[in-house]
Order: structure tokens, then C-alpha cells, then sequence
């Protein structure tokens, strides 16, 4: 997955802050965007961390935490990702590896989570439809749908604007959950954003009222988290369903909690960011392995729901030990040992799957040449071109 690096490429000098592929158009190697390493680790932490308390948000504390997480994870992870599918371009090359590192893993996971389901349940279940994503394999489809857009968007003169209307006017009508559709288009604002950012646009996020800003925003919206997760339905969360569905009626005042959840979104994905080290760190590395950690804790928390483990951890306590565990978990999938042990299902090495290229004759100028000499050279071309 391109927007999830999984194999790290060291710049020139530690604390790099150009995002990969800047340096295609001079020629010169790549940097690697410290920040963006450092936001994706941090991001990927907290999808953890929310999965992993997920079943415990009846505790009134873990309930405003899963709150404030899902407030904003998400669409910061979709802003990263579409930033860093810019160089996208419709290319043989650009889609291959679009298949090789998201279908793929996306049909090997897939096929895993059913067989847990199946084994939970005792049998398959009402639908073995491929097209129908299981829990968190939703993010590889949409990046799947949303990269192969991308020439689309950088077409247009005014993109953000477009999604944003797409999504908003999407909401208003009812979408099934084939491909994720529903979650696809809503998030779909978000990725566009990221494509249309620049290198530039990052140098905000170093000033420092913008950070102190930024403190008041991410306190400010964990304080909101108490209320909000208190009175209203964590549907809104998951921007999945659509709006007509909403026990809210007329349509209107469901149009405006959108928008404000996409506001909000917004303000605290800068913030976070804003906050994010902009330096190498312990963890700046890991941050090129987010693919392993966010497909092999799926299957690490399937299994711990299907466990005792939620009966016995009730309580707060039980919940810091979930936490810490979540914690445990990105950390472990990090590792070389367990990556390499993942590697046939995060970066399977299927190029058999795909049709190769046709090889390309070499164009010749018009003429050929000087003379007898450019006229023997077509021929010899020619010749070579009917033996192959």
C-alpha cells in the first residue's frame, strides 16, 4: 500500500522533512518525511487502541477515549494517504503495485477474518461475498477506489470542492455496503484534500501559535468527548451510513451534524499534525511499517473478541490493561521477526497474477538515417522484430 509504506528508504540526512517522491523531478533521490513517519505510527497506534477497547465503551471513561479517537483517526489517516498518492498517474507500473499491495492483501485477509468468522460461528456465514469487506479491510477498498481516481482529480480546477459536494449530497441517499460505498464517498473529502496539498502547505503547521492552537483544539474536543459520547449515537463515528437512515428527521439538522463532524475532523487532523515531531524519533522507522500493523491486528483482536479476555476486563483496570495491550500489539507487529512472518500476506510476491508488458519496438525517425546506411539499419530492425 503505497499510502502505507512498508519498507523503509533512509534519506540523505536524518530528520528529512521532503515527502517521498519530491525528488523525482530533480532527479535526486527521495526524502523520507520524518513527520509524516512519525503521524502515521501515532495513527496507526490509535486505530489499535480503538479497536482494542472497542467492546468496552459502556465504562463511561473508555467510552469518551473511543470518542475522541474516532473524532479524527481516520480522516487523518485519509489526509496522509492522499498526500502521498500525488505521484499516482495510471501507469502499468503505478497499478501493479496498487494490486500487489492493497487487492491482494486485501483477498488474503479477507479470506482469514471469514475463516475465524466461520470457525466462531460453526459454519459460513449469510454472505462469502468478496465484494463486501470484513471490519477494517473497508480502508483498502476505499484506498483501492480513491487511488485509482487520482488522475480524475488532478484534472479538476477546484477538486476539494467537488468531493465535497459528491460526499455531502451522497449522505442524502442510501448506499449499500457493497465496497464500503457508504464510507468510500463520505470519507472521500479527505483524500482529495490530501492530493491537492503541497510540501509548502506543511511549513504551517511549524508556527507556533498554530501548535499552541492546536493544544487548545485536541483538549478541547477530549472535554467535548465526555458529552458527546454520552447523547449521541456512535454511528456518527464511522461515516458509514446514510443520513436518511439517522433517527433525526427532517434531513437538515442531519446534514449539519455532518458537516460539523467534517469540521471537526478537519481542526484536530491540523492539530494532531501540528503536534507531531517533525524530527527523526524512536519511532519515526515504524512508521514505514503501518500495512503490517494495521492488517495483523485485525486478526490478533477477532480473535481476543471470540476469547474470554472482554468478560474478564470490565472494569477500568481492565481497560488500562487493554490499552496497554493494544499498545504491545502495534509494537510486536513492528518487529522484523513478526514481519517477516507477514510478509507473504502484507507484501506477497504475485507478479505471476498479472499480465506482462508487451515489449515496445523502438521508434524510428522518419528517413532512418543517411542514405544506404540508415535504409540497411531499418531493414535489420525489421528483421529482428519478425524473428521475435
Amino acid at each position: 500500500m503505497a499510502s502505507f509504506m512498508t519498507r523503509p528508504s533512509t534519506g540523505t540526512e536524518p530528520g528529512a522533512t521532503a515527502p517521498a517522491g519530491d525528488g523525482a523531478a530533480t532527479g535526486t533521490a527521495p526524502y523520507r518525511d520524518a513527520r509524516l513517519d512519525n503521524a502515521k505510527f501515532l495513527l496507526v497506534v490509535l486505530v489499535v487502541v480503538g479497536h482494542a477497547i472497542e467492546p468496552m465503551r459502556d465504562i463511561p471513561a473508555v467510552g469518551a477515549l473511543y470518542y475522541w479517537i474516532y473524532f479524527f483517526h481516520m480522516p487523518a489517516f485519509i489526509v496522509i494517504s492522499g498526500y502521498l498518492s500525488r505521484s499516482f498517474d495510471g501507469s502499468s507500473n503505478r497499478v501493479e503495485k496498487l494490486v500487489l499491495t492493497v487487492a491482494v492483501p486485501y483477498l488474503i485477509f479477507w479470506t482469514i477474518h471469514q475463516s475465524i468468522y466461520a470457525v466462531e460461528r460453526g459454519g459460513p456465514g449469510d454472505s462469502l461475498s468478496l465484494l463486501k469487506p470484513t471490519w477494517t479491510l473497508w480502508f483498502l477498498v476505499a484506498l483501492f477506489l480513491w487511488r485509482l481516481s487520482v488522475p480524475v482529480w488532478k484534472r479538476l480546477r477546484a477538486p476539494v470542492l467537488v468531493a465535497f459536494a459528491i460526499s455531502l449530497f451522497a449522505a442524502t441517499t442510501s448506499l449499500s455496503d457493497t465496497l464500503s460505498l457508504g464510507r468510500v464517498v463520505s470519507f472521500l473529502p479527505f483524500f482529495v484534500l490530501g492530493l491537492s496539498l503541497r510540501r509548502e502547505h506543511f511549513l504551517w503547521l511549524d508556527r507556533l501559535w498554530l501548535r499552541l492552537a492546536s493544544l487548545v483544539v485536541l483538549g478541547t474536543t477530549a472535554a467535548l468527548a465526555v458529552p458527546i459520547s454520552d447523547g449521541l449515537s456512535s454511528d456518527w463515528l464511522f461515516w458509514r451510513d446514510s443520513l436518511t437512515d439517522r433517527d433525526i428527521d427532517p434531513l437538515i439538522p442531519s446534514l449539519g451534524i455532518r458537516l460539523a463532524f467534517m469540521g471537526l475532523a478537519l481542526a484536530m487532523t491540523v492539530a494532531f499534525l501540528a503536534l507531531t515531531p517533525k524530527r527523526r524519533t524512536w519511532f519515526t522507522a515504524l512508521g514505514s511499517y503501518t500495512l503490517y500493523v494495521y492488517l495483523g491486528h485485525s486478526v490478533v483482536f477477532i480473535l481476543l473478541k471470540a476469547s474470554p479476555w472482554y468478560d474478564a476486563m470490565d472494569d477500568m483496570v481492565g481497560a488500562a490493561v487493554t490499552v496497554a495491550l493494544g499498545l504491545a500489539v502495534a509494537l510486536l507487529l513492528c518487529t522484523p521477526w513478526v514481519r517477516a512472518g507477514m510478509r507473504w500476506a502484507v507484501e506477497p510476491q504475485m507478479s505471476w497474477f498479472l499480465k506482462r508488458d508487451e515489449p515496445q519496438a523502438t521508434p524510428v525517425p522518419p528517413g532512418g538515417g543517411d542514405g544506404e546506411v540508415g535504409n540497411k539499419e531499418n531493414g535489420n530492425r525489421e528483421k529482428r522484430t519478425a524473428e521475435v
